[in-house]
């Protein structure tokens, strides 16, 4: 028999007591490059380059829209290569952050800017046939035809 005012059960644990540390399931070193996310950080890294090169040598006319592709390559580039010196240097293990959850952020957000640069760059290339000067009697297009072919590739 228990003695008066205990209990058979034990007291629920705290619940704040235990936060388990987050494990990295993205491995460390070249082993990344084996990875389906390595593998989208090397391609996100290759198309930004080519992106970046095809956008720089058109000719830009419109520059709020070109600009904003150009920010969007080129800073997307830089954060691709620091995002895998991460994981190819070990730092990933060092930084206690949900790493899975951090790809999946980093992967879905770069989506979602380069969708939008894609969308400008279609826009700038659809408007070719465009005169560049509306008050001139020379009917000048907005792109020239090389410059068209480029952006169209860019826009791919």
């Amino acid at each position: 028999m228990l003695p008066s005012g205990a209990s058979s059960m034990p007291p629920p644990p705290n619940p704040a007591a235990y936060f388990p540390p987050p494990r990295v399931t993205l491995p460390s070193g070249l082993e990344i490059l084996r990875t389906y996310s390595g593998a989208v950080i090397f391609l996100e890294i290759l198309f930004g380059t080519v992106v970046w090169i095809l956008v720089a040598s058109t000719g830009v006319p419109l520059l709020l829209l070109q600009g904003w592709v150009m920010f969007v390559a080129v800073t997307a580039w830089f954060l691709s290569i620091v995002f895998l010196c991460v994981f190819l240097f070990g730092y990933a293990n060092r930084i206690a952050v949900n790493w899975n959850q951090t790809d999946f952020l980093f992967h879905g957000t770069t989506f979602v800017f380069y969708f939008g640069a894609f969308l400008l760059q279609a826009a700038t290339t659809s408007l070719h046939y465009f005169p560049r000067k509306f008050n001139s009697t020379t009917q000048e297009k907005l792109l020239a035809h090389h410059e068209y072919n480029i952006s169209i590739a860019a826009s791919v």
